[in-house]
């Protein structure tokens, strides 16, 4: 299926002005190149009057949503559609208020439910890793804690990013992930996940990267015990990164984030971040509608209370 997208609000009014067609729309992404039965794989299927695919094969009935992030929801597709719209073109992300407001949803919870839930989508299964050369560092999230110096967790939250550098002073791609402590483990996993080996990893000279030359990186520790701003310059492109997180989060969620909640916030702003320069929502409106199909289910239990969870950021969550 070729790459086929409202460029504008009243092109997506128009066009998906129906649950038909957004069903339609959302089978031609989900099956490309035409239904194939989630039992069996087979190709060979009709349709029943309530929209279903019938595998001829094993009998089985699927319907467009079965199996993706819409799948066990009950807000009609034209909604959903409707919110990623909202969400892909607000510059500075969404909050769960304002899209209720905007789709005058009866509840917060709904809101809040919707934007977890895209969220999820908005990490692409399979995505590649970062190349080139990469700067590496860990920041803290949360307010200051008297008593707490160096790499000590505390209360706050530590996260990890990864930043390629393009040209002399561009940013390119960006990785980010809240980690439990700035160890050899966390940092290694981090970096064996997101970044291809074979590129060149400039870090600090903490002891927790050491490692990764061994793990068929070329590593270039920059020395560290210089004054912040000093340290900033030697970094500064992942240092730039971790300030438009933080303003990012305080401006556009005022900070109220759990550390259970954390990482789908750090995958949107990933998201956002990496198709910055892009021309077109309508195009983003597609990648995440596509996205939206490849990812299974998530009840909302499972989004309020996620299985892994360190303490709170701070109290209150959106």
């Amino acid at each position: 299926m070729a790459e086929a997208y409202p460029r504008t609000l009243m092109e997506l009014e128009r066009r998906f002005s129906s649950e038909a067609d957004c069903a339609e729309y959302l089978a031609g992404l989900r099956w490309p190149e035409g239904f194939r039965c989630p039992e069996c794989n087979s190709s060979r299927a009709w349709r029943t009057s309530r929209a279903l695919w019938v595998c001829r094969d094993c009998q089985r009935q699927t319907s467009v949503t079965a199996g993706t992030i819409f799948g066990d929801s009950n807000l009609p597709l034209a909604l959903w559609f409707r919110a990623i719209w909202h969400v892909v073109t607000q510059k500075d992300g969404a909050s769960a208020l304002g899209l209720q407001r905007v789709l005058g949803l009866g509840s917060y919870r709904t809101a809040w439910s919707l934007l977890h839930k895209l969220r999820r989508a908005m990490v692409r299964p399979g995505r590649e890793r970062l190349q080139g050369l990469i700067e590496v560092d860990e920041s803290y999230l949360g307010a200051p804690e008297p008593g707490k110096r160096g790499r000590r967790l505390g209360a706050k939250a530590l996260i990890v990013a990864a930043v390629e550098c393009v040209g002399r002073r561009k940013l390119g791609r960006i990785r980010l992930r809240q980690v439990r402590a700035a160890s050899a483990q966390e940092l290694e996993a981090f970096i064996l996940e997101n970044i291809e080996p074979g590129a060149t990893v400039r870090t600090d000279d903490w002891l927790g990267y050491r490692g990764i030359k061994t793990q068929g990186y070329t590593h270039e520790p920059m020395p560290m015990r210089v004054p912040p701003k000093v340290e900033e310059a030697v970094l500064p492109r992942v240092h730039l990164v971790f300030s438009l997180l933080k303003r990012w989060l305080m401006s556009t969620h005022q900070g109220a984030v759990r550390h259970s909640h954390l990482d789908y916030y750090l995958d949107e702003f990933t998201f956002r971040f990496n198709r910055r320069t892009s021309a077109s929502r309508g195009k983003l409106f597609y990648r995440l509608v596509e996205q939206a199909a490849a990812i299974p289910p998530h009840p909302y239990r499972t989004l309020r209370n996620p299985v892994v969870a360190p303490p709170p950021l701070q109290d209150g969550g959106t």
